[in-house]
């Protein structure tokens, strides 16, 4: 009985420990940052392709800013494809990098998140979920990497007026049927 306990506490410690290594961005780049946090560490690493003020955009709504990057002009090296940088109250709080699939593939990087994360809490044909308390990481296909600050998204998710489409809600009922 002794026995099994410890081995049940390992596994849990070692649970709560890989679930507390996501990441919160990649290449010095990481949820929370200022907008001009943002801006210079995309100047200091050139996978992104940042090319200055050309790749900012207001979002509609309140305190509200993207930064969009291409990196087939100005960094065709890099593994990135296009990414994401999406603010609110200027704290960056979605991280979404298109990954090249001409020079990467899904089951590489997955494999790599496994081994440093551990098994993903939800997988589907669309996407594998990594998760913390603060954090969701997501690689999705065909091959975005997604970092979401989870307690902003969900405030914002909870602010929105959007009410559910029809086809939304006769989807719900459907299912609740069965």
């Amino acid at each position: 009985m002794k026995r099994l306990f410890l081995i049940l506490t390992f596994v849990f410690t070692a649970f709560i420990l890989n679930a507390e290594d996501v990441p919160k961005g990649y290449g010095g780049v990481e949820l929370g940052m200022s907008f001009d946090q943002v801006k210079k560490a995309l100047k200091d690493n050139l996978d992104f392709g940042y090319r200055g003020e050309r790749d900012v955009s207001l979002l509609p709504g309140e305190n509200r800013a993207l930064i969009e990057t291409d990196t087939t002009t100005y960094a065709g090296f890099s593994f990135l494809d296009r990414c994401w940088f999406q603010f609110y109250n200027d704290k960056l709080y979605v991280i979404t990098i298109n990954i090249n699939r001409e020079k990467m593939d899904h089951f590489s990087i997955f494999d790599t998140l496994c081994k440093k994360y551990g098994n993903p809490v939800s997988v589907s044909p669309e996407k594998s979920v990594w998760k913390n308390s603060s954090v969701t990481m997501s690689l999705e296909r065909p091959l975005t990497l997604k970092y979401v600050d989870q307690k902003t998204f969900d405030s914002l998710q909870k602010k929105s007026l959007v009410s559910p489409s029809g086809t939304e809600m006769t989807r719900d009922m459907f299912l609740k049927g069965l």
